[in-house]
């Protein structure tokens, strides 16, 4: 097609053609600068085709690209008709159609582009047979199945849409659909059976909008069933991460800032807890956890930190409540009457530990006594233990002084093999061999009875001491004043299962039992108690001062002497006190 009209053809384009051109008002075409609205014409000024009506100038108002618009006053896209119907051999061509307004003088736009005329000026109606000249329009308007006349900008309808129409390549307001097969749907399509060959008939345009246009805005539940599945996973997801982080992030500033849960009050019930040896804050705070005496460990580290006394928790057994405050719990086992020990004292006998013993653990009387006599040999004792057939109590003198650890189910062998072990501990730390050699004594067993005769006589470190010191020079060869006799009260009290001060001369002068240090030289068999450890350390460090003599007038206090004339004197004074001979 040429710029000037239709290019060559055997069909001319008819006059009447109501797609021919915009013919403006009435169907009359506003000629070169008349005004489109009735006025006069007006020239333009130093316009040369002014005053040539006749003549067409090619250049005046045309556009290269101006043609006529086949749709003028349709949509501006139409549907194509389904193939195998039949067409015009020679469709009109549509040409690029830039939005370009024209304003000729004071004319508005119709919307439509003005068509050229011919190079001369009358045509002939190839469609009617005559001769239509320049200035004589017929009106294309008039017959019913017209198009309507053109109006003015201000006063144009919208024209009722017609279906169906041609959806258009592109649409610049509708977001490209998803491509995904998860989200597209495609796999549900196909097992439709709405497969491309169902559309192979229908023109490429209806195919593409049924399938990008109408399924996608309105069509089927199907598609948008499986978007919003989409939408629900991925919603589920971030609500699920957000939780997730959340909670991390709750938990990280309780462990970092907040408090340890707690429980509150004193508890309910009781229960038996064990602390061995060693443990520790968080050690001891785990067991109660477990025991379900306190809610958390920190709990009960914070509640130890805060207690002036809570370093001082030890080993033991305590009985305390379930669901405790950690408060409560320290405050507790600082308390020594909440533990469940056997608290053993220092310079007790064994005969009175066995008793405590079965008492503890509600045994009848004398069971334990029965299992030291005849399993003592598998108790643990150390190897320098004396043979000596006169020894009453081979386990005397290795029931350390300590507070054990008892509970419900403990038996008496296993609570005497911890005593055992302990005395085995604490006498390991000290110079047992080292001192007999020093002291011209025969091993540690002598020590450990010296020790145990310094723990029954003594009150006080001092006294143990000094009693230490006067056990070494009555031992002495050349002892001339006692003949190296100890004479010790406290040796014949064990013998005879006693504590006593009043015992009279004939009595203690007079028995032979091997433990009478008044009757035999040198030390007893064996150890007459269970020394602690001040009267072991004493034993090991005697003072040096010549002290031979010693008497207690009140049972309070004890007073030393050098010599024998100065021992004779409180002794007197002693008699007199209680009325002895």
């Amino acid at each position: 097609m040429t710029e000037y009209g239709r290019g060559p053809g055997s069909e001319p384009w008819h006059p009447e053609d109501p797609l021919y051109g915009d013919q403006g008002w009435g169907g009359q075409q506003s000629a070169h600068g008349q005004n489109q609205y009735g006025g006069q014409q007006q020239p333009y000024p130093q316009d040369p085709y002014a005053q040539q009506p006749q003549q067409q100038d090619p250049y005046a108002q045309q556009d290269p690209y101006a043609q006529q618009d086949p749709y003028a006053q349709q949509q501006p896209y139409q549907q194509q008709p389904a193939y195998g119907v039949p067409q015009d051999p020679y469709p009109q061509q549509q040409q690029p159609q830039p939005q370009q307004p024209q304003y000729d003088n004071v004319g508005w736009d119709t919307g439509q582009q003005s068509v050229a005329a011919p190079y001369d000026a009358q045509q002939a109606d190839s469609y009617g047979g005559r001769q239509a000249g320049y200035g004589e329009t017929h009106d294309y308007y008039s017959t019913p199945e017209a198009y309507p006349p053109p109006q003015p900008p201000g006063r144009r309808e919208a024209v009722a849409e017609q279906a169906p129409t041609q959806s258009p390549d592109w649409d610049p307001e509708v977001q490209p659909e998803e491509t995904h097969p998860f989200f597209t749907g495609a796999d549900d399509r196909d097992d439709r059976g709405d497969g491309d060959g169902e559309h192979d008939d229908d023109p490429r345009e209806s195919r593409r909008g049924g399938r990008g246009g109408n399924e996608r805005r309105g069509g089927k539940g199907k598609k948008k069933s499986r978007s919003g599945v989409a939408c629900l996973v991925v919603a589920v997801v971030l609500v699920g991460g957000l939780g997730g982080v959340g909670y991390v992030g709750y938990s990280y500033w309780q462990d970092k800032f907040g408090a340890a849960p707690d429980y509150t009050g004193t508890g309910t019930g009781e229960v038996e807890i064990e602390i061995e040896k060693g443990a520790l804050g968080y050690d001891i705070g785990n067991i109660l956890k477990q025991k379900g005496v306190v809610k958390s460990v920190d709990a009960f580290v914070a509640a130890q930190n805060e207690n002036p006394k809570g370093r001082s928790i030890q080993a033991g057994v305590y009985l305390l409540h379930e669901k405790m405050s950690a408060a409560e719990a320290v405050k507790m086992m600082v308390d020594p009457n909440s533990q469940n020990l056997l608290v053993i004292p220092e310079g007790y006998r064994n005969i009175t530990i066995y008793g405590m013993v079965d008492k503890k653990l509600r045994l009848k009387k004398g069971t334990t006594k029965g299992i030291a006599t005849s399993k003592a040999s598998s108790l643990g004792l150390p190897d320098w233990v004396s043979n000596d057939k006169d020894i009453k109590d081979p386990l005397e003198g290795f029931l350390y002084p300590a507070a054990y650890p008892v509970t419900k189910e403990t038996k008496p062998e296993t609570i005497l093999k911890k005593m055992v072990s302990r005395a085995n501990e604490e006498y390991s730390k000290l110079d047992l061999e080292g001192t007999a050699k020093k002291y011209k004594l025969d091993g540690p067993w002598q020590v450990l009875t010296v020790a145990s005769l310094v723990q029954a006589e003594g009150l006080t470190h001092d006294d143990f001491r000094k009693m230490a010191e006067v056990a070494y020079n009555r031992l002495k060869p050349d002892n001339t004043v006692t003949n190296r006799k100890l004479q010790f009260d406290s040796a014949f009290n064990y013998l005879k299962n006693q504590s006593k001060i009043k015992i009279g001369s004939s009595e203690i002068l007079s028995n032979p039992d091997p433990y009478n240090t008044y009757y035999h030289e040198g030390l007893p068999p064996g150890p007459i108690s269970n020394p602690g450890d001040e009267a072991l350390r004493a034993t090991l460090n005697p003072t040096g001062d010549g002290w031979m003599f010693f008497i207690s007038l009140d049972g309070k206090k004890t007073e030393f002497t050098k010599t024998a004339a100065d021992h004779e004197k409180l002794n007197k004074k002693f008699k007199e006190q209680h009325g002895l001979d």
